[in-house]
């Protein structure tokens, strides 16, 4: 596959120029415009291939939706409600999904792809609709996911509008055919699987800035703008939409439970064709039931977004970029903690474990100390700014924290700071030919230092090379495991290392994922976590607005589940 050589080739650079390269990226947005009308699978196979690696970059660095949208991509597999086998648990398949399950290849039931449903796709896409193969496999193999499909989507469609997306979605469902709606191309737990091929819904050309509301500092957006180019939109304007990804492509930064906080109202079309608008653009309202807040976190299961309301934020005036070095990982966590108990209003605080500096050296020719390191931001005035950076500082002196540095200059910032933007990159460096089992779990701020500390001890016994990333101001942190995917035991042993930290935090009154989602990988885990009765009624507003289950089978609710 060309977009596998060249990921590899671009996990194994190690230098930095990747995010450096906005220019180029920018270029390529620009220029990005699809054509892929397909009579047979191979008449635009040579088009479909120059366009892809374009394509990729753009939807990788530009996706600002991906949980809204890239994990619009969720459904649970059911067949239809009326028939009793749904709560025969004999029929179940226990390796995905179910709360025994420890497989990670998705299996599904799949149905050949009508004609008269490509023919009506055809209608409404024009030139937009794809059958080749390399195009539906890319769609259909989420990067950085430790979970896999036996199937990929049968065809892949780039609506223009909401209209189109709603002829699309009422056709599939007439025909019963499922659909995986599509944004970044990351969705770590699997949320664009397509274990049952159907149709993928590429939102990558609904790209488009609709209203920006200055007085109001907010802005209506398309699903497929990205985050930087939306910053750039907006910065004339003094404004910025302050989610700051940490990856600078990734796509989970810009996840359900970020977003549910910087969003007023979006519009979504149901399954059955219908396009409903969640809420007005007031910033607080308490008319009917919250369905923003359900719909952006049903990963897609409920329907697929097509516009989104965003709140905004004031250019702050000034800011300050801190790091400090910490002997151990509970200190540079207790730091942590102490300082959001302090009351100083933080922008960042995160947390690298020695493993994660030492990949960072590996990959760029840094020299920075290999040990627990916590970074900073601070914005407000420049007075403010300083007079937070100093009372930090004095925290971490009393947690054995050394040679804290801090910045104010803008290229010092941003230099600081692409220390943490790399972070996947040096990963991939250390080790580019393996693959990564990226973990996410939450815990209650009080309880971050012993599950750091606890999963640190399993993790550092590990044969495996494993390193610590954590949002440590809101209890969030991940382990990057990295595993050779054709050593059937050290994939075993990530899942197992995965496994470990997710029960840990479960036992803390956490939760099993902080930010990917729940997608196919993180479905076994529901129960233990929220109980049946809540995963019940889950399934029950399924069954409501998706009778037909035709939205990405296999994802969300767990295949166990009855009512």
């Amino acid at each position: 596959m060309v977009f596998r050589s060249w990921l590899a080739r671009l996990r194994s650079s190690s230098k930095p120029s990747f995010y450096g390269s906005c220019s180029l990226r920018n270029s390529i947005f620009k220029k990005q415009s699809r054509a892929l009308l397909l009579s047979t699978p191979t008449e635009a196979a040579s088009s479909d291939h120059q366009r892809n690696v374009s394509r990729i970059l753009s939807s990788w660095a530009y996706s600002l939706l991906p949980m809204a949208l890239a994990a619009s991509a969720g459904a649970v597999f059911i067949q239809s409600q009326n028939k009793p086998s749904l709560c025969d648990a004999s029929n179940i398949d226990h390796r995905i999904g179910d709360k025994d399950s420890t497989g990670y290849e998705v299996k599904g039931s799949y149905r050949k792809v009508p004609q008269e449903l490509i023919d009506e796709l055809k209608a409404t896409c024009q030139d937009n609709i794809t059958m080749d193969y390399e195009e539906r496999y890319f769609h259909g193999t989420p990067q950085h996911s430790f979970h896999k499909a036996v199937n990929v989507p049968d065809v892949v469609v780039y609506p223009r509008s909401s209209e189109e997306v709603s002829k699309i979605v009422k056709s599939c469902n007439d025909h019963k055919v499922p659909i995986v709606p599509y944004g970044g191309a990351t969705s770590i737990e699997g949320h664009t699987l397509s274990p049952n091929g159907g149709v993928c819904i590429d939102m990558t050309q609904m790209n488009h800035v609709k209203a920006l509301n200055i007085e109001d500092m907010d802005v209506v957006v398309e699903p497929g703008i990205g985050w930087m180019e939306l910053n750039e939109y907006l910065e004339p304007y003094g404004l910025f939409f302050p989610l700051d990804p940490g990856w600078a492509w990734s796509y989970h930064w810009w996840d359900v439970c970020y977003s549910l906080l910087w969003i007023f109202s979006c519009e979504v079309v149901l399954a059955n064709g219908e396009i409903v608008k969640t809420a007005s653009r007031a910033r607080k309202s308490a008319a009917g039931y919250d369905l923003t807040r359900l719909l952006i976190g049903s990963e897609g299961t409920l329907g697929v977004i097509t516009e989104v309301t965003l709140r905004l934020q004031k250019i702050p005036q000034y800011s300050v970029v801190a790091m400090c070095n910490f002997p151990t990982i509970k200190d540079a966590a207790d730091v942590a903690i102490a300082t959001m108990l302090s009351g100083i209003q933080v922008s960042r605080v995160e947390l690298l474990d020695e493993v994660q500096v030492k990949a960072i050296n590996l990959a760029n020719g840094k020299t920075l100390p290999e040990v627990p390191t916590l970074m900073f931001e601070f914005v407000g005035t420049e007075a403010y700014s300083l007079e937070q950076t100093l009372i930090v500082q004095k925290i971490a002196s009393e947690h054995n924290g050394s040679d804290f540095v801090f910045a104010e200059d803008p290229e010092a910032k941003k230099e600081l700071w692409k220390i943490r933007k790399e972070a996947l990159w040096a990963c991939f460096a250390m080790e580019p030919n393996y693959e990564a089992m990226i973990t996410d779990v939450c815990v209650p701020l009080s309880r971050l230092a012993e599950l750091i500390s606890v999963s640190k001890q399993e993790i550092d016994a590990s044969p495996l090379v494993c390193t610590v990333i954590a949002h440590a101001g809101d209890g969030n942190f991940h382990t990057l495991v990295l595993f050779d995917p054709k050593q059937e035991e050290q994939r075993t042993e990530a899942e197992r290392l995965n496994h470990f930290i997710v029960h840990a935090a479960l036992s803390m009154d956490g939760t099993c994922t902080g930010e990917h989602g729940v997608g196919t990988g993180k479905v076994k885990y529901l129960e233990e976590e929220l109980g049946m009765e809540a995963l019940r009624t889950m399934k029950k507003i399924k069954g409501a607005l998706d009778p037909n289950n035709i939205m990405n089978p296999g994802k969300l609710i767990p295949p166990h589940v009855c009512f």
